[in-house]
């Protein structure tokens, strides 16, 4: 068990998937890049964050492009062969991951509380 104080460390937002395409080298990651809305502290730029998911034997990088899921933000970066992870989509755990989405829309950068 965590408590609520643990729970509030974790800063989980909705981030929209631009692009996403297989590595070469695995045949379970996809390379996602994923726009998390305006800069806070730079007015009019958009951050934007490279995230490595063991998706790829269950989606399609062109179905992914335009979705909206919820990642954890402040995830520290974990090196992955070459690449950088810069997060982590959340997915529900059906028989194999299952991508979560609002059923309204949001902005990306939204924060789930």
């Amino acid at each position: 068990m965590i408590t609520i104080e643990d729970f509030k460390k974790i800063d989980i937002r909705i981030g929209k998937i631009v692009s996403a395409e297989k590595l070469e080298d695995s045949n379970k990651l996809l390379k996602l890049q994923v726009d998390f809305g305006a800069d806070e502290g730079k007015p009019g730029q958009i951050v934007q964050r490279q995230i490595l998911a063991g998706i790829a034997k269950f989606y399609e990088p062109e179905a992914l492009i335009g979705k909206l899921c919820p990642f954890v933000f402040n995830l520290e970066a974990k090196k992955m062969g070459e690449l950088e992870s810069q997060g982590m989509i959340l997915c529900a755990d059906g028989s194999g991951p299952v991508l979560l989405n609002p059923d309204k829309d949001v902005m990306p950068g939204s924060v789930i509380k």
